[in-house]
Order: structure tokens, then sequence, then C-alpha cells
């Protein structure tokens, strides 16, 4: 008896070995693959230059992620604040010395498309820190780069074109000047307009509550400094419902869990990419994960990887060996989620997937191209066993019936 039920333990890993193996060779041939990051700022001369890198040069902060990026089709961030040189702050501050406004260099957006960004998100609380100015000059600048972006009033949403392929964005926040994560009816219309323009839909938000005390997806209406954040669950659900692909939040500064929903996926938050100087980066502030999705052809969730980074205070982003942020986002997930545990896989590595959604077709153990037929009986007594029956003089008794 302890000897089958090892041979049937060992069956079934090499079963779950083969579809993560033949779902790797799939995903690799059909539909896209995408990657997410969080909120970046690489730097800001407001209020003053020492808030900028080392001789003036983001490269450095960023170029660690750039062969990771280079496994995707599609990269997707946050850009947090405004490109401009000159110009006076347009964000309402007490003291200009501890505003927390944030204008970055000119020079510095070409090293979005260097790093291999091919979508950009400008829906959130800092694009209009300098006013019509910064944002006049952020918009020429992406628009000079070739790099779609979305989530203003005046340009809800942006269509890239990539192998044949339209990959529709939009971006919302609960912030002026920006499409409202707060108004689910036009947010619907919007999505709904881009999936039937498209093969493939991104969503963006910008919302819920910031901060180590708010890593969980309470499934609410989150309020923070009297703002109303959103209820990101209902939100991204809707959008989902709507016809969107892929859900990419971001705001909380912290990373937050990861739902799949409907066969689509979707991150609550993606946490703080590249944020140099002006942002508190201790404990979960500063984990990074950089989120990779394989779909298929249809934008549905095929398998995922989570690519470890941490940020260095005034380094800037770097592979995390310890593997951190994995085995935060796993946790948190197992709590917000309950009804995904022992559903959706995240193992150390960060690969995650859904092994168990599908139903099983085949008639022995595959690996790879090779085929291991169980025998008959076996297969009966796996099925006595599925039914509960453990004992061996029940295994005996079905045995001779079965004949």
């Amino acid at each position: 008896m302890p000897k089958l039920l090892l041979l049937i333990s060992i069956g079934l890993l090499i079963h779950l070995t083969n579809i993560k193996a033949q779902d790797s060779l799939k995903c690799n041939s059909e539909g896209l693959s995408f990657i997410g990051v969080g909120d970046m700022m690489l730097g800001t001369h407001f209020p003053s230059p020492q808030y900028l890198p080392p001789n003036n040069d983001p490269w450095p902060l960023i170029k660690e992620v750039q062969p990771v990026f280079e496994e995707a089709d599609i990269v997707f961030g946050n850009l947090e604040g405004a490109f401009l040189d000159e110009g006076a702050v347009f964000k309402r501050c007490k003291d200009t010395t501890k505003c927390y406004a944030f204008k970055t260099p000119t020079s510095y957006a070409p090293v979005l498309k260097k790093v291999g960004f091919n979508l950009i998100n400008l829906a959130n609380n800092h694009m209009r820190d300098f006013g019509p100015a910064g944002l006049k000059m952020t918009k020429h600048l992406l628009d000079s780069l070739q790099l779609p972006y979305a989530g203003l009033i005046d340009k809800p949403s942006d269509i890239l074109e990539y192998n044949g392929k339209k990959i529709g964005l939009c971006g919302f926040a609960p912030n002026t000047g920006t499409v409202q994560i707060n108004d689910l009816p036009n947010a619907i219309r919007i999505v709904k307009e881009l999936e039937a323009q498209c093969d493939y839909v991104i969503v963006s938000f910008h919302g819920g509550a910031e901060g180590k005390a708010h890593q969980h997806v309470n499934r609410e209406t989150e309020t923070f400094y009297g703002e109303n954040r959103g209820n990101v669950y209902e939100f991204a659900h809707a959008m989902i419902d709507a016809g969107a692909d892929l859900i990419f939040g971001h705001g909380p500064h912290v990373p937050r869990s990861i739902e799949i929903y409907k066969e689509r996926f979707i991150a609550y938050s993606l946490g703080n990419f590249c944020t140099y100087s002006r942002f508190n980066l201790s404990g979960a502030n500063g984990l990074t994960p950089v989120v990779q999705i394989w779909t298929d052809d249809e934008g549905r969730f095929q398998k995922g990887k989570i690519h470890p980074f941490r940020q260095i205070k005034g380094a800037g982003t770097f592979p995390d060996p310890s593997n951190h942020v994995i085995y935060k986002m796993r946790d948190i997930t197992r709590i917000d989620f309950p009804e995904l545990n022992h559903r959706l896989i995240i193992d150390d590595d960060g690969d995650f997937y859904m092994p168990f959604e599908k139903p099983l077709r085949s008639n022995g153990f595959a690996l790879f191209s090779n085929i291991i037929k169980t025998p008959s009986k076996l297969e009966k007594i796996e099925l006595i066993l599925l039914n509960g029956v453990i004992n061996e003089k029940d295994i005996k008794r079905k045995r001779r019936k079965s004949k």
C-alpha cells in the first residue's frame, strides 16, 4: 500500500511538471508576454538639484532591469511626475522646500525608451505637479519617443501596434485631470471601445490607500488623506467584465496581492519601481516586483512570473537574491484571496500558474513527448482512491468485482 501511494504521488508530480513545461512551450508560441511595473520617478530638481542622481545620469538607476524587460513583448510602467526643465510649481505647497512635487529633467525621458518601456500611464497624483507646462512637455517628449501613454482627460487611452497585434491601454486615477477611477460607467465605456478595436486591452489604475498599513485588498472603498481612492477590487472586476485582459495597479507604494479573475490577470499594486530620492524605501516600500504575464491569443492568463528586485536608497533598482517580494506577494495573496488557495500556485522562484483549472485529458503521465501509460489495474485503484476507499480489503474486493 505505501508503495502504491508513493507511485501515485510520483506520477502526479511528473504530471504537474509536464503541465508547467508544456505551458511554457505553449506560451512561447501563442499570445504575448507582458511586463508591468509600478511607480517611477528618476529624480527631481525641485525643490533642489540635490535630489538628482549622481552625474545627472538616471541610467545606472534602472539598467539592471533591462535584461528582464527584453524577455517581454510589452513593458508597462507608471510615470510619477512631469518632465520639465524650467517652470514654477503648480501644486499647492505651504512650504516649497518640503513639498513633494516632482520635476524631472527633460534629458531623462529617453531612458524610458532605452530600458524597454513601450506603454506609459500618466493617470496619477503627480502628473500635474507643474501644471499645464509640465504636462505639455511630458506629452511632447513621449510623443517624440513614440511611447504611447494614457490616463488623461484629453487622452484617456492609446493603442500600440506590435507584430500585427493591437494593444490598447487606458488609465484611471482619483486625481484632477485624470480619467476618474470612481466613474465606473465611463471607465466601462472606454474599455469596451478599446476592446472593439484591439486584440488585447490593458487597464492601469492609480488607486488604493498608501503605505505599509494598507498592503491588503479589503474589497471596500479606500480613503486616504480624505480622498476617495476607489474600491480597487470592484473596479478591477468591472474592467475585466467590460473586456480588459490585464489590470496593472499602482499607487499604494507597496506591493499588494495578485488575482486571476475570469482567466484574466490583476495586480492590485506593483509598488515602487524606480523612485530616486524623496521616497520612503524602507521595508515593503523598497520591494520591487517586476511582474511578467504570458497570455494566449485571446488575452487569457497562461502563466506568470514575479521577477524579484528591490531598491537601494541612492543607488537604484537591483535584483534581489533573497526573493523577498515573491514571499511577500504570495503571503498577502493567500490572505486576501483564500478562494484561490490551492488553485493559484506561486512557487519560491516567483513562477505562478493555475494547473488544476482545466480538466486532465491524458491517459497516463506525460513527460514532455514521452508517455508513460499506467496499467489498467492501477487506473482502477486510482478511481477507488479518488472515491475515498483506501484500505487494503476494500481495494481487493473492488479488484474481484472488476474482473
